[in-house]
């Protein structure tokens, strides 16, 4: 039993004390004739002046007046002094509370059921884990690579991966092709597999956090466990599912933060605050879609400040204290984890590999092997007489290049050119590439003891090393880019077309590297002297004549990327004879002797600058490709895989009864926001104001998540797929729960359409669980199907099935 209440001693009309035994002691015998002298409170009472006929002494029993009704002082030192070492002193007893939320752990364990469920099959590579699978194999063996996504999803899996003993030795080639015994399929899927399955509980999570109904959480998590597309995401390596999991877990603790946003002193308010943005950021650096819903949860954090600025509590330097505080949280936290992600993916990748060539020659150098062992130990100042070849640095991967060839008199649109030596932009290594740098007054071409270092601002020759011919720029146009000028190699045909052939040396980034030209390290913009005007790589392909190599001109515009070069290989010439020197060139790798390093800083910009702006085109045909119009019907699908002994296959393709609800409830939402809005403008408000209230809260949070999340892609210039309409697709259907609990509460004095609307949503929830499991056959792929099966499958038109012929 527990102590409720201590014990009332009272005095009746003739100054006798009684006792109130009504209430329970602490497991001992309630005051009455039964209680026995063993008990513990037995020899306490014995003693009391119950039958005294008044009060003595002012003890501290005469506490009430005759009749008068109030109880006796409750002080810790009169009751002591009645009771010693008995109440004041109750056996301390360590507690430890548990709340269980039976519906949360319902939906964790069905959707790790579904997730996890023979999650070894089908044994072969899927889709994308072509590329990602590689990106793993990379990480164990430490090869660099370069990736348009941030590292963070790839180093989980990676991790898991290395706890499971992956050597990174399997060569993910193809669509398709079997796994082998060594490979642990289990741990590379199952990192995305139990984010999958988190989804579910964390969306119940955050329905409860925005003030929706239990049943409505319910909802909004039974719709994304019924969900096909998100059970085929989460079966494979992919990334949506971490990404999904990393942005809903971050914006329920923001939801938490904005309950205490005042109580800056709490430690409620310093934890969910930076719970939300080391998840928010974490979400990021999985995929850079992440930036949506950063940026969202920035956007409430303001809109949530612009409501507190009416608030007559708070003074004005609390309102600047709480701005200062959450922005230089939501910074540091933010730059520290996602420079903690990049920091690792440097620190990890020490090695070259196939994908050196995107980044500049500094990098490659700095990576062990591959260039590093061509470029070690080569001069670093760059001299008279110094045998270079000149890498476009920023951008597409090339080297100055020229050849015999010159450019035909004419083009196809009748413009003439110089008839001078082509000169070209590269994308592979060739004897071509080397170019002899001379200072215009000296002869010879051997380099001095010591060398006379060229200098920011110094003018020189560039001597192509095979042909021997100079680098020039007449004032003639462009073959391939009309409005800029040609630049080719001068050949003395006896007219009237004297050679232009002086450039000045620009370095960039003279304030790091100092006012020496350095190999690798400096970058340079060539000035031709005559025409003011900067060596540059346009980009455009040549035609047949040119080898479909890449043009390269000179341009006005000097400040721009694609005028900025720097050496990459580079020795000293010290033979004079010229068909010597030819043959020296010839032999043109260095003897490895000395990395070249460069600081985190250094790598993590440039690595920045190459994700953020890709040299290569990434818009490409596909035939699974989709337009984002098509997302929200579910036009198009994504075939990942099929067997090659039957038609069971691997397709990407959602739930069609959640897919078109969630897009009739974006309908509705909108078209009641306006019926709302307009109705208020009119003094009719046809909800309470803690409807009003909620329903703008569910927008603000869902509606706007939506539109953040999927209005962006009508302005990528790249290839997508449905996969990439999951992170809005999700708010989607977490807004058609909402909408659901909003249209029932609108029918509350209305029981006989709250029934008829009950049963529909029964007849709506049958026939979601009928679709999942109707098509669930394409998110396992363990299903032996036949045409006709297949067939029977499509239920549109426009979903791509693929069919062995039987």
């Amino acid at each position: 039993m527990t102590l409720k209440n201590s014990i009332t001693l009272r005095k009746n009309k003739k100054h006798k004390l009684e006792i109130n035994t009504n209430e329970k002691v602490n497991n001992s015998c309630v005051l009455n004739d039964s209680c026995k002298n063993d008990s513990p409170r037995s020899d306490k009472l014995e003693n009391l002046p119950i039958n005294t006929t008044e009060c003595k002494n002012n003890s501290p029993m005469c506490v009430r007046a005759q009749g008068d009704g109030q109880s006796f002082d409750k002080s810790p030192e009169v009751v002591e002094s009645i009771f010693p070492n008995t109440f004041m002193n109750p056996p301390k007893r360590f507690r430890i509370n548990v709340e269980l939320d039976i519906i949360a752990i319902g939906l964790t364990l069905l959707a790790l059921c579904t997730r996890f469920y023979r999650l070894e099959e089908p044994p072969n590579i899927v889709f994308d884990e072509l590329h990602f699978g590689k990106y793993v194999g990379m990480y164990l063996k430490k090869i660099f690579f370069f990736d348009l996504h941030p590292p963070l999803g790839k180093l989980l899996i990676s991790g898991v991966a290395h706890l499971a003993g992956f050597d990174g030795k399997f060569k993910f080639d193809k669509i398709g092709s079997a796994y082998s015994e060594d490979v642990p399929i289990f741990a590379l899927r199952s990192v995305p597999a139990l984010c999958g399955s988190l989804i579910i509980p964390s969306a119940y999570y955050f329905m409860l956090e925005l003030g929706c109904s239990q049943v409505t959480a319910t909802l909004a998590a039974f719709l994304l466990l019924c969900d096909n597309a998100l059970l085929t995401q989460s079966r494979f390596i992919l990334l949506e599912p971490i990404l999904i999991f990393l942005m809903l877990t971050g914006l329920t603790f923001l939801l938490k933060f904005l309950k205490v946003h005042n109580a800056i002193k709490s430690t409620d308010w310093w934890l969910s605050i930076a719970a939300s943005f080391v998840l928010l950021t974490s979400a990021l650096c999985v995929k850079y879609v992440g930036v949506f819903t950063f940026m969202l949860g920035i956007c409430l954090i303001c809109y949530e400040y612009w409501e507190m600025l009416p608030d007559k509590s708070m003074s004005d330097k609390a309102l600047v204290i709480h701005a200062l505080t959450r922005s230089a949280v939501v910074l540091v936290i933010s730059l520290c984890v996602y420079l903690s992600v990049f920091y690792v993916h440097l620190f990890i990748l020490t090695k070259a590999g196939p994908h050196d060539s995107v980044m500049t020659s500094a990098f490659q150098a700095s990576l062990e092997g591959g260039l590093a062992s061509i470029t070690k130990g080569q001069p670093l100042e760059v001299a008279h007489g110094s045998q270079v070849t000149l890498r476009h640095t920023h951008g597409k991967t090339c080297w100055l290049h020229s050849h015999s060839e010159v450019y035909p008199v004419r083009y196809p649109d009748k413009r003439g050119s110089s008839h001078q030596q082509q000169v070209t932009c590269y994308t592979f290594k060739d004897l071509n590439n080397w170019w002899i740098i001379r200072r215009p007054d000296v002869k010879n071409l051997v380099v001095s003891n010591p060398p006379d270092a060229i200098k920011h601002g110094d003018v020189i020759h560039f001597v192509h090393g095979i042909t021997g011919r100079p680098l020039n720029s007449h004032d003639v146009s462009a073959p391939m880019s009309p409005h800029n000028q040609e630049v080719s190699c001068y050949i003395d045909y006896n007219i009237s077309m004297p050679p232009l052939t002086l450039w000045k040396v620009d370095i960039v980034n003279r304030d790091q590297e100092g006012d020496i030209w350095h190999t690798i390290q400096s970058q340079v913009r060539l000035i031709h002297l005559n025409s003011s005007q900067a060596l540059k790589f346009s980009g455009r392909q040549l035609p047949d004549w040119g080898f479909h190599q890449l043009e390269i001109v000179t341009d006005k515009t000097i400040v721009q990327d694609d005028t900025v070069w720097n050496v990459e290989e580079h020795r000293y010439t010290k033979i004079e004879d010229e068909k010597e020197r030819e043959k020296d060139l010839m032999n043109a790798e260095m003897i490895p002797m000395k990395t070249t390093k460069l600081s985190f800083w250094t790598k993590f910009n440039e690595l920045q600058y190459k994700m953020m702006f890709p040299s290569q085109d990434s818009l490409q045909n596909h035939m699974y490709s989709s337009e984002p119009l098509e997302w929200p019907l579910m036009t198009r699908g994504i075939a990942y895989w099929v067997s090659p002994y039957h038609n069971g296959q691997v397709h990407l393709l959602g739930n069609i009864v959640v897919w078109y609800s969630g897009t009739l409830s974006l309908l509705t939402y909108f078209s009641l926001l306006i019926f709302y809005l307009l109705r208020r403008a009119r003094l009719c408000f046809d909800i309470t104001e803690a409807q009003w209230m909620h329903f703008l809260r569910v927008g603000h949070l869902l509606f706007a998540g939506y539109l953040f999340h999927f209005i962006p892609y009508f302005f990528v210039e790249r290839t997508l797929f449905l996969h990439h309409y999951l992170p809005a697709y999700v708010f989607k259907v977490l807004l058609t729960a909402a909408i659901v609990e909003h249209i029932f509460s609108l029918l509350r004095y209305r029981k006989h359409l709250q029934k008829l609307y009950i049963t529909l949503l029964a007849f709506w929830i049958c026939g979601i669980i009928f679709v999942f499991k109707k098509f669930s056959v394409l998110c396992y792929g363990i299903t032996e199907l036949s045409a006709e099966d297949v067939i029977k499958l499509r239920w549109s038109e426009s979903w791509d099935f693929i069919i062995h012929k039987e």
